[in-house]
């Protein structure tokens, strides 16, 4: 299961069946789970911890340390969730001072040349497509989806169950369960056809549309559409992650709709 090609630090721990293709270097105060699979010429750099039944493909690089002036060599952390599938040439950063790790959820697919730079939190199930750049500090919440060879400012938070279009420049945070497109990134619509498919109702499916048509549509800036919201609309679940997200945000937030 392991190739005598590979060349593992005898301090890193593997738990039973992972499976090490050759010319793969895994060095030290590294921590794989059970059932992951790890392609050839990978390179696991100390404060690794990879779940388990992970695959990751040829040429990715986890745990390099930051691409960050301020780094001082402090200990710092990448963790990457059970089930999660990194493919070729993925390169994930360490953590720095401020948030001490990197984290990528469970079953996440970063598809090939993805880079996630330190203090990154990647929710679960997110799905990133080839190339897309992420910038430090970033938060990507479960669920969402981000077309190829987009880029993500640093500190931007991206909602749950978003889907951003390819090629998208993210200098703004984007709220939860929306669509964001075109240049500059703005309001496309809510994600209905995702939203869909994971079991969301036509009656949240409503609320939602109806949530953003107060933010984006009805030419109110946030902080009134916040209050008219809450006063005219039932109070779900779906609604407070709105809410909370806008009234949270520090780099502001995606424009609604421009023609």
């Amino acid at each position: 299961m392991i190739s005598p090609l590979s060349v593992i630090h005898p301090d890193a721990k593997l738990e039973e069946g992972v499976t090490v293709d050759p010319f793969t270097m895994i060095h030290e105060d590294v921590e794989i789970g059970a059932g992951t699979w790890i392609g050839s010429n990978v390179t696991i750099y100390p404060g690794a911890r990879i779940g388990k039944n992970c695959k990751i493909f040829p040429g990715a690089v986890i745990a390099a340390v930051p691409q960050d002036l301020k780094f001082q060599g402090e200990a710092s952390t990448v963790m990457i969730g059970d089930h999660t599938t990194i493919r070729e040439c993925v390169t994930i950063s360490r953590g720095t001072l401020d948030r001490q790790t990197t984290r990528v959820g469970k079953h996440c697919l970063l598809m090939a040349y993805v880079h996630i730079a330190h203090d990154c939190v990647v929710g679960d199930h997110v799905i990133i497509a080839n190339s897309v750049q992420v910038a430090g500090h970033v938060v990507i919440d479960d669920w969402a989806v981000i077309g190829g060879s987009s880029a993500i400012h640093q500190f931007v938070k991206i909602g749950m169950h978003c889907m951003i279009s390819g090629g998208s420049l993210v200098r703004k945070d984007v709220p939860p369960f929306t669509k964001a497109a075109r240049e500059p990134l703005s309001y496309a619509g809510v994600n209905s056809l995702g939203l869909r498919r994971r079991g969301f109702d036509s009656e949240t499916i409503a609320l939602i549309q109806e949530v953003y048509r107060y933010l984006f549509l009805n030419s109110m800036n946030n902080s009134k559409a916040l209050e008219e919201i809450e006063i005219n609309l039932p109070a779900t679940r779906e609604r407070d992650e709105i809410v909370n997200f806008i009234r949270s945000s520090e780099r502001g937030v995606m424009k609604g709709y421009i023609q």
